[in-house]
């Protein structure tokens, strides 16, 4: 198994590696893509350090930096568990490649071994970020010997391999308990959805602490918080003894397990590989299946409809398509239980804004949540090999783009009209000046539609090899989504601040000539792109 895992990962790295693109590719534009992408992944790891370093000078002030290690180790346990838990379902099972590679000579636990170590290799820089962050303020405090530091940055490549196996062997289990049914993308989905609502909630924790001077009580309790999780999950506690001691028995035993996990979980992966990937592609057939009348869609809702059945059928794009949407309803629900005064002062920390001077704002700020995704920007590229296939069909490349755009306005115009809806209840506003926030929201939603599609259809990625480099790291979305974001943040604070100088009508009739001139625009970009092919 070792000797064919790592053939297999050697060649799956050189198929899928930026830098061999980089070297072998004369397309100026292809160049151009991966150097700023690669710019883009450095400054995110240099921020992921900047948080980092902040949390051991944090303990260092305080006279707690020996915890530093354990909660350095516990990070990225807890990092690796939640991203391996999330990608197994497309990089371990139901992979692109899954014919190609099972028809090799290789066992079925060599192949799941090197898609394991593919997924282990693609994460590592996010754990490194984090280690080396840790160690540099971790030796600034404590000024170990020179061992410590070679201890750390070693054991640090072995310390997620243990989570990322009990993340896969429990995405197995959930794999092989379901296949033939849909189940797993239902709790792998509701899982998400919980994490980044929890990732949204943590910012105002976070922020209470440093405004109420908790700092010094919070770390004391996060340092027996930490030493208890220790003493539960072992390998935790191996590291940070082997970098403080150092201790060079637990640090032969953080490896040792490691090792022999790895080789006991694909073991037991490999015996049913085969048949739980076989089931997780193919469709459960009801027994009791009667035919009935077939319904007929015109050409635009078939297409959207198939774009329904493909988000419906993915945990990564049916989080992140509609992450957007939950928080809108989320916040317009408790904005209209709470009301809007308590909820602002909550949110803004007792700043001088109340709900009149923020009542012009409400179609930008419902558009914020819902704008932060757009099903267009990556789902052209979704198509992946079966585009030549759309192509082939008798319908032209505009229509297949429309139905696209018409799905995007299907799952965010209902949320929006419900949340405009609430807030301008909430907020007390009048009849007309609700209408005109529902209208200004319709054309917004037309705007954020078209402009994603323009992104998806001008930065077209169709030889992808997991559906992640699509919807969470394409080009297109990225382009869409930083500007899409910030410019929004902008327009709230200047819509709030005109409010307060001129009629606020007058600004929903701007941004409503503004924002429809700009969906015109980028719908006409799209037809114009779909004739170009």
């Amino acid at each position: 198994m070792k000797n064919g895992s790592f053939i297999l990962l050697k060649n799956l790295l050189l198929s899928t590696s930026r830098l061999n693109e980089f070297k072998h590719c004369d397309d100026k534009k292809k160049r151009n893509k991966i150097i700023w992408t690669a710019v883009g992944s450095v400054l995110l790891y240099a921020m992921l350090m900047f948080y980092s370093v902040g949390m051991c000078i944090g303990y260092g002030q305080y006279g707690m930096i020996d915890s530093a290690p354990v909660m350095c180790a516990i990070v990225i346990s807890a990092l690796s568990f939640v991203f391996t838990f999330f990608k197994t379902n497309g990089y371990l099972f139901n992979f692109k490649e899954y014919d190609m590679l099972m028809s090799l000579p290789f066992k079925e636990s060599t192949v799941a071994a090197c898609k394991f170590l593919y997924m282990y290799i693609k994460s590592l820089p996010w754990y490194l970020s984090i280690s080396v962050a840790m160690m540099a303020g971790y030796g600034y405090f404590a000024r170990p010997s020179f061992t410590v530091y070679v201890l750390w940055l070693f054991l640090s490549l072995i310390l997620p391999v243990v989570p990322m196996l009990i993340a896969a062997f429990l995405g197995f289990l959930i794999a092989k308990v379901s296949s033939g049914f849909k189940k797993t993308k239902i709790i792998q989905t509701a899982l998400s959805f919980a994490f980044v609502v929890f990732c949204f909630a943590i910012r105002f924790i976070i922020e209470d602490i440093f405004k109420n001077d908790k700092v010094e009580s919070t770390l004391s309790k996060t340092n027996d918080i930490t030493s208890g999780i220790a003493k539960y999950y072992i390998p935790a506690g191996w590291f940070a003894k082997a970098v403080t001691k150092p201790d060079i028995l637990s640090a032969l035993l953080l490896i040792a397990v490691s090792a022999v996990l790895f080789f006991a979980v694909f073991m037991l992966v490999g015996r049913s590989y085969r048949n739980v990937n076989s089931a997780l592609k193919s469709n459960a057939v009801k027994s009791n299946y009667r035919m009935t009348g077939q319904k007929t869609r015109s050409v635009l809702n078939a297409i959207a409809f198939k774009e329904f059945r493909r988000m419906t059928g993915s945990t990564t794009y049916m989080v992140n398509a509609a992450i957007g949407e939950l928080l809108a309803l989320i916040i317009s629900v408790i904005t209209l239980v709470m009301g809007p005064d308590k909820l602002i002062s909550f949110v803004l920390r007792g700043a001088p804004v109340d709900s009149v001077m923020l009542r012009p704002a409400i179609p930008v700020i419902v558009y914020f949540l819902i704008g932060m995704f757009a099903t267009t920007a990556c789902s052209p590229s979704l198509e992946g090999k079966n585009y030549w296939i759309v192509r082939s069909l008798p319908i032209e490349l505009k229509t297949v783009y429309q139905g696209k755009m018409l799905f995007n306005m299907y799952l965010t115009v209902p949320v929006m009209l419900f949340s405009t809806v609430c807030f301008c209840i909430a907020a007390k506003a009048s009849v007309t000046e609700t209408v005109l926030y529902i209208v200004l929201g319709f054309v917004l939603c037309c705007f954020s539609t078209a402009w994603g599609c323009v992104c998806g259809v001008k930065h077209l990625k169709l030889d992808w090899e997991n559906e992640v480099e699509v919807i969470k790291q394409g080009s297109a979305v990225t382009i869409y989504m930083l500007p899409n974001m910030f410019v929004s943040m902008a327009l709230c604070v200047l819509v709030v601040y005109l409010g307060t100088k001129i009629n606020p009508l007058f600004i929903t009739a701007g941004l409503f000539v503004l924002s429809g001139t700009l969906a015109a625009l980028c719908c006409r970009r799209v037809m114009i792109l779909a004739k170009r092919g």
